[in-house]
């Protein structure tokens, strides 16, 4: 096989773990979760940033909670560079939650950007971070209101204040300085992504 079609390979490989990772964390399927990542991977998210067996673990007791929520995932870009990859996946966020009364959903836009390593022969999340774009909440009954305390919501970014909001309405810690559109956090984490990717 061309160099072309190994390096189409990778990346068609790449995705299909971006894809599965959205089915598994979803549907609750945690030991092929696991398998996405690389030993040492890493996930960082609005209410979480450390070991990717801590997130598992975190997100499993969540789901046995009775916590919902879904990542639609569109394209992906992926660069190459031997055993190392960086991808970046449009994604959106959705969650369905209460807030005092009233039934919500929050949905939010953004993208993963990932560092992939090859291990053992097979592509796996070195580390993942969200990039978020911009959210909303919404009454899952029309006509329902939805009333929000514009202090707590302004604590956070534009780009996940509302999906902040809830989760600290649930009692997460949320940190209030992931990366959004145009942000420090996010020229950041290009540099240092393209640094590692060499």
């Amino acid at each position: 096989m061309s160099a072309d079609g190994n390096a189409r390979e990778d990346k068609l490989a790449i995705i299909e773990v971006i894809q599965n990772w959205a089915l598994w964390r979803d549907g609750g399927d945690w030991e092929r979760l696991r398998g996405a990542f690389h030993p040492e991977g890493t996930m960082t998210a609005t209410w979480f940033s450390g070991p990717a067996d801590e997130f598992i673990a975190k997100a499993s007791a969540a789901w046995d909670a009775g916590v919902r929520g879904g990542h639609f995932i569109g394209g992906s870009s992926v660069r190459l560079n031997g055993d190392k990859a960086l991808a970046e996946t449009r994604i959106t966020l959705l969650l369905r939650d209460r807030l005092d009364d009233t039934e919500v959903d929050v949905t939010c836009h953004g993208r993963f950007y990932d560092r992939f390593e090859r291990h053992e022969g097979e592509w796996r999340i070195r580390s993942r971070h969200v990039i978020y774009e911009k959210d909303r909440i919404d009454p899952v009954t029309p006509g329902m209101a939805v009333k929000l305390d514009d202090a707590t919501l302004r604590r956070f970014p534009e780009g996940y204040r509302h999906l902040a909001y809830v989760q600290t309405r649930n009692g997460l810690e949320v940190a209030a300085d992931r990366p959004t559109l145009r942000s420090a956090e996010l020229g950041r984490l290009y540099r240092e992504g393209n640094a590692w990717l060499g």
